[in-house]
This record gives C-alpha cells, structure tokens and sequence, in this order.
C-alpha cells in the first residue's frame, strides 16, 4: 500500500532514517523541519500521513495537531516524542492523534505502526493488507441508531440532522459499534478495530476516544444515554428513544 506522507521532525539524522524506511516501503516523503511547514504542507498536499514529532520549532506538534482538527482535517496523525508519561500520551490522543510513539523507537516498530495506520485509511487506495478488522463497515451504507447517522463513504456523522466532527480513531470507532447497536464490545476489540492486532497502544487509548465521543453525541456526556459502559466488559451503542419506550412498557 503506498501513500503519501509527511515526515514532520527538526532532528536531521532522525528525520532521514525515518524517509529512508519509509521511502524502502514505497511510500511518496516529504519531510519539514517545522510546525508551521507541517501544517502548510498538510493543508496543501492533503497526505494521508502526518509522522508528526512533538518538540518543534515555530509550533510544536501539540499545537499542529490541534489546529488540523480544527479545521476537519483527516490526515491520521502518528506522534513521536521524548516524552513518556501517561498525562503526554492522553494530550496527544486527547487532540486527535491516531497513534504516539517515544523516542528512542524501533524503526521496524515505526514501519508497522504506518502499515496498521494506513489499513484504516480509505483515502489511500490501496489494497488492504494483514489480518482483516474485527468489523467490516458497509461503505455505501448509511449506518443508523436512533437519530445518530454515520454515511462511511462520506465518513460523516451527525445527530438529529445536526453534523459531528469526529476523528479518524474516533469514527472508526462509532462506525463499527454501529454496525451491531446494543452489541457490547470489549476494549480490546475496539484496539482492533483502530489498530488492527498491534499491540503496543494500551486499552487506556479506547477510553479516552469514548470519552471525547460522549462530548460529540451525547446531550450530557456526563450521564450518557447513546454510548453506554458495561462495566468489566467494554461499551456498547444504543437508542436512547427506544430504551426510555420500553422502560415506559
């Protein structure tokens, strides 16, 4: 599967081994040094990968992550960082990164992380490769429950006729639940759905997507009625209209 990515990292020798793989795999790089040319770049190109380091000039890769979900940008975002605590990986998934990985990394650990990534986007065209997703989502199906609605082939979501911008981890995630509304699905099956059978990202990453999925289609996310936890199980998606007629029953 080749793609189009863009290697964001102001580390020189970093920057070039992680080209050097990527482009032995296929894949079309640009590299920038920068925040600000990262974000000219994505605007610009429309790549279907940001490799995206932290510590950088001119906006780090925070702030660039937040401004390109600000705008609806799609491009899967894969983090690098120095960084390794608990609160720094939730920052970074909590603003709408796909994947993060600390530095020092593998690059044969870096190269299957784009290759799961890349599984999930339908932009790139290119055939599916590895063990197939736990759910397959019907593309040319609108996906209904209750008044939530989910158009794959669009990859839009809205509630009661009202749009929902969700990212990519994000969507994935609602698309597959709804698909079996009411089917409780377990943490680690949601990890499939987002990262196929890599292992390396925690169960830590599908509460965090849930939460800020309850901030999205909840009325109050606090007291969710749509993405309900069964405890000790995992999540699963429901109609709140239908569950308060057959409590009325």
């Amino acid at each position: 599967m080749c793609a189009n990515i863009v290697v964001a990292e102001d580390d020189v020798k970093q920057a070039e081994l992680v080209r050097r793989y990527l482009e032995h795999e296929g894949h079309s790089v640009t590299v920038v040094a920068d925040g600000r040319a990262a974000l000219e770049e994505v605007r610009r190109g429309e790549p279907d990968l940001l490799v995206l380091d932290v510590m950088m000039p001119r906006a780090d890769g925070l702030d660039v992550v937040r401004i390109l979900r600000a705008e609806c940008r799609e491009v899967l975002v894969l983090m690098l960082t120095a960084r390794s605590t608990e609160d720094d990986l939730l920052l970074g998934l909590d603003l709408g990164a796909d994947d993060y990985m600390t530095k020092p990394f593998s690059p044969r650990e870096l190269m299957a992380r784009v290759r799961t990534l890349l599984r999930r986007n339908r932009r790139s065209g290119g055939p599916a490769t590895g063990p197939a997703p736990a759910v397959v989502v019907v593309e040319d199906e609108t996906l209904s429950v209750g008044t939530l609605r989910i158009d794959p082939a669009r990859h839009e979501v809205s509630v009661a006729g009202t749009p929902v911008v969700c990212t990519p981890g994000e969507f994935r995630i609602l698309a597959a639940m709804a698909t079996e509304p009411d089917r409780v699905f377990s943490r680690q099956r949601l990890l499939e759905e987002l990262h196929g059978f890599d292992k390396y990202i925690s169960d830590r990453t599908v509460d965090v997507h849930i939460m800020h999925l309850r901030k999205k289609i909840e009325h109050a996310p606090r007291r969710p009625a749509r993405l309900l936890t069964v405890f000790g199980v995992g999540y699963k998606l429901t109609d709140p209209a239908k569950n308060a007629r057959h409590a009325q029953s």
